[in-house]
């Protein structure tokens, strides 16, 4: 038997793109499911049937962002220098279309600020483990030191594709001009490039025995 594709379903993906508007442009107590099925041209009561609560909405909200960034960890992109600049490209487009996401999650997990703190920690945890499998993969390549530690480099990682966005508008004052496409590959080439030579094993300098 053949196995057919998924198809998304419309009514979910609209209730998606509502609870996302309205929760990134307001505070999570002011959003109401009916403000939201209106917004999604659906019944209220399909908020219940596909995600349980207001809840639940918040968190697949958070998950379909997170999800496509996070399963680039489970296949081969994230293994040269290139791969590295594609997946803070991949990062910086996908934040730039939505420049408040990455300031409501800070917002969660700094502040405390409407549910879903423990939802986003347990994200971040499997992004945590996938990126611990993926750099021992690149040990085992020859591709990073093996004095490495996991931790270090995920928040170098985090560091490099997470400040720009948070810190867009600022930055975009002080330079005046805007943080394009153009802009965003010149900074995802260069920081992929830093990464991938940071993770690289010392060279012995010219001289040194071998």
């Amino acid at each position: 038997m053949v196995s057919l594709p998924e198809v998304a379903d419309p009514v979910r993906e609209r209730l998606l793109k509502a609870a996302l508007d309205s929760f990134l442009s307001d505070e999570y107590h002011k959003v109401t499911t009916r403000l939201i099925a209106e917004k999604a041209d659906a019944n209220i009561s399909m908020i219940r049937y596909y995600f349980g609560s207001k809840e639940g909405l918040y968190e697949e909200m958070i998950r379909d962002m997170m999800n496509p960034l996070l399963n680039v960890l489970d296949g081969p992109l994230l293994t040269s220098a290139n791969g590295f600049k594609d997946y803070f490209l991949l990062y910086y487009e996908t934040m730039s279309k939505r420049p408040e996401f990455p300031k409501l999650i800070l917002k969660i997990l700094a502040l405390n600020q409407g549910p879903g703190r423990r939802f986003i920690q347990q994200l971040l945890e499997r992004g945590r483990t996938r990126g611990a499998k993926k750099l021992e993969d690149l040990k085992s390549a020859g591709q990073a030191s093996a004095a490495l530690e996991p931790d270090i480099v995920r928040l170098a990682f985090v560091s490099l594709a997470m400040m720009p966005m948070l810190l867009k508008d600022i930055f975009e004052e002080q330079m005046g001009e805007a943080m394009d496409r153009a802009f965003l590959e010149k900074l995802a080439g260069f920081n992929g490039h830093l990464f991938a030579t940071g993770l690289m094993p010392a060279q012995p300098l010219s001289g040194d025995l071998p």
